[in-house]
């Protein structure tokens, strides 16, 4: 097993993204981006790729202490550094500290605003109230409102102190990567997966944004440690279930799925998972319990939210594609994809968006990310495959249900091609990379090969159908 990132992978997938960049901008050249989008998205792919190589060699000899202190210190100046260019990058570009064409950001930040002054005036702001501002809410946008409105009474209403509380929990979150990721697949993949996502482009983004994403991430990476670390102890007590209680609560209160698929992922974890990862006399109290919070939570509003989001799941993703399609400055062939079409690339779309289309900055800035992952979901689903073939996919049941099962709630809905709602897997997406690195042999190197020779392809043909969508080829 390796326990680094070879050069051999890291160095080609920069040579790619040099290429693709080149080709696409000579081929639609009056199209081209902007200097500010190739300086962003050549940072976050050298820097990713060239990073993930160097430490990965350079910190595997640390003890396991100065590498924790080393992953959060790193992890979180890297954060408050990304805090503080997008905070001013934003207001030179839109004239606010908030994102290209901002909607949830404002809403939120609007909420978080009453809220905390309801608080001043010694009032907890309720879903009620936040209902009768907002004017329409569901019991899932509830919760960052909540979280904004306490923190907004705390900091004066501060947006820059709240985006820097976003750089310490996504520095947590790379640290409960490490300790999940070493209790299922060792030392050498859970320092190199924790790596991974301190230097992962789109983990970083969030945290200069006014999304509830970055705290989303971390509940749930919190949740599948401590649902890990319970359902593998040797002794099961009430300071072990108190925090994944807690934590499989609270994601309901940000996205309704995400809840579902965490019980679901807990559950499946629990029925299929071998003796060896789930002690025998723990594997009742703990279905016990997951039963429990799902007749609470599945029992009634929320229940009602989960049932019309999957009933409605064929209209909303088709209405959805219709829009962007008839809209001023939208794309006509976006009518002609659907769940068949996503769904199986579910684990590496979006692809970068490389050229200059209407109103699509934030892709744009996006787009070094965005290729990192694709970039990174072969050795995801090489992983995947790999823990198939070697009868181990038992051990991993809690990690590999959530993403799966999320991803497919994602191929399914609206979204299925918005990096956004991508994100509460890409943490777990990452650590099964980092194992299917570890499991890499000269052999595999031209399955690597011809992977790249794909996204070189999707890339162009990504470009090509942004633009003849909309009438620009």
């Amino acid at each position: 097993m390796l326990n680094y990132f070879p050069k051999y992978f890291t160095s080609k997938a920069i040579y790619l993204y040099m290429a693709a960049l080149f080709v696409v901008s000579v081929l639609f050249f009056n199209q081209a981006m902007l200097l500010i989008w190739w300086v962003l998205g050549i940072g976050a792919v050298v820097g990713f790729f060239y990073y993930s190589n160097l430490l990965t060699r350079k910190w595997s000899d640390y003890s396991e202490k100065i590498f924790t202190k080393k992953i959060f210190q790193i992890a979180l100046i890297v954060r408050i550094a990304w805090v503080i260019i997008s905070y001013f990058l934003y207001l030179i570009m839109t004239g606010e500290p908030f994102e290209f064409h901002a909607a949830d950001s404002h809403l939120y930040d609007g909420m978080g605003r009453y809220g905390a002054g309801l608080i001043s005036q010694g009032i907890f702001p309720t879903y009620t109230q936040m209902l009768k501002y907002a004017g329409v809410l569901a019991l899932s946008d509830y919760g960052y409102p909540l979280y904004l409105s306490v923190i907004y009474f705390l900091t004066g209403k501060s947006i820059f102190i709240t985006r820097l509380l976003k750089a310490i929990f996504g520095a947590l979150t790379c640290v409960l990567v490490y300790r999940v990721t070493k209790r299922n697949f060792g030392e050498g993949t859970g320092r190199m997966a924790t790596v991974l996502c301190m230097l992962m482009p789109n983990l970083i983004y969030y945290t200069g944004i006014h999304l509830k994403e970055t705290e989303m991430v971390f509940l749930v990476v919190a949740f599948l440690e401590r649902t890990d670390y319970a359902m593998r102890s040797p002794k099961l007590t009430f300071k072990n279930l108190i925090l994944p209680i807690l934590l499989a609560s609270s994601l309901f209160f940000l996205r309704t799925v995400l809840g579902a698929t965490a019980l679901f992922a807990f559950a499946t974890a629990l029925m299929l998972s071998t003796k060896r990862a789930v002690k025998r006399k723990n594997r009742l109290i703990l279905i016990s319990w997951v039963l429990l919070v799902m007749v609470y939570f599945l029992g009634g509003r929320l229940a009602t939210e989960i049932e019309e989001v999957w009933e409605e799941r064929h209209i909303n993703q088709q209405q959805s594609l219709e829009w962007y399609a008839q809209r001023e400055g939208g794309n006509q062939f976006a009518q002609y994809a659907s769940k068949s079409v996503f769904a199986p690339m579910i684990m590496v779309i979006p692809f970068p968006t490389m050229i200059e289309t209407p109103n699509q900055e934030n892709q744009r800035l996006f787009h070094g990310g965005n290729y990192v992952k694709n970039i990174m979901a072969f050795f995801a689903m090489f992983a995947l495959l790999m823990i198939v073939i070697d009868k181990k996919w038992r051990d991993h049941l809690l990690l590999g249900s959530f993403m799966l099962g999320y991803l497919l709630v994602v191929a399914l809905s609206a979204f299925a091609h918005s990096e956004r709602f991508h994100l509460p897997a890409l943490p777990v997406l990452l650590i099964f990379a980092a194992y299917g690195i570890g499991r890499q042999e000269n052999k595999h190197k031209k399955y690597f090969t011809w992977w790249l020779a794909f996204i070189f392809v999707a890339i162009v043909g990504w470009s090509w159908f942004k633009l003849a969508g909309r009438g620009m080829a």
